[in-house]
């Protein structure tokens, strides 16, 4: 068995790179270590969520309820290279999400506690919404450049042509162009 998972992280040493494994595996540790305490405590994380001032009531449950167990899926799916789209294309997405509702609470002079790694349960850390908005654009960095190593670099977007199940695809013409 350890001879197949060593076999299993020197393919996905080649496949990936260095950079784009060591942003996979830092982003699935980061969403995994994120997602413990809030589904241990999600009454916590739910007033969290209604401390942004974003979602309409209806939400804040649904979302103290689902957000971190997604978390812990796309975390796990990053660290194992498990449907890597489709992971990396979440976590891109959440962090944008994440990060675009700090920039908008900081611009209205709201400085929360974000419920990002734990609950309002354990107490704040006393750092400002700034300090939040400055991290996750750091963690937004791994996410961007794993979004483009899987989805410009290897599916071949980019030039004239784009590949199709390891394939460089033709484009079509249009007659009469």
């Amino acid at each position: 068995m350890a001879e197949g998972q060593t076999n299993f992280f020197r393919r996905q040493w080649k496949q990936d790179g260095v950079l784009a494994l060591t942003a996979r595996l830092i982003l699935g540790a980061v969403f995994i270590y994120a997602s413990l305490d809030k589904i241990a405590h999600p009454e916590a994380f739910a007033k969290d969520v209604y401390n942004y001032q974003i979602l309409p009531d209806a939400l804040i449950s649904l979302t103290a309820m689902g957000l971190p167990w997604l978390e812990l899926v796309i975390g796990i799916f990053l660290l194992i290279g498990l449907f890597r789209e489709g992971s990396v294309s979440i976590v891109t997405l959440l962090l944008i999400v994440f990060f675009g509702a700090m920039v908008f609470n900081l611009a209205r002079g709201l400085d929360i506690h974000c419920g990002c790694f734990h609950s309002s349960a354990q107490g704040t850390d006393g750092a400002p919404m700034a300090w939040y908005v400055f991290r996750d654009g750091l963690f937004l960095i791994p996410a961007l450049y794993l979004f483009y190593r899987t989805f410009h670099r290897e599916n071949g977007f980019r030039g004239s042509g784009f590949k199709v199940g390891g394939r460089e695809a033709k484009q079509h013409q249009i007659p009469g162009k």
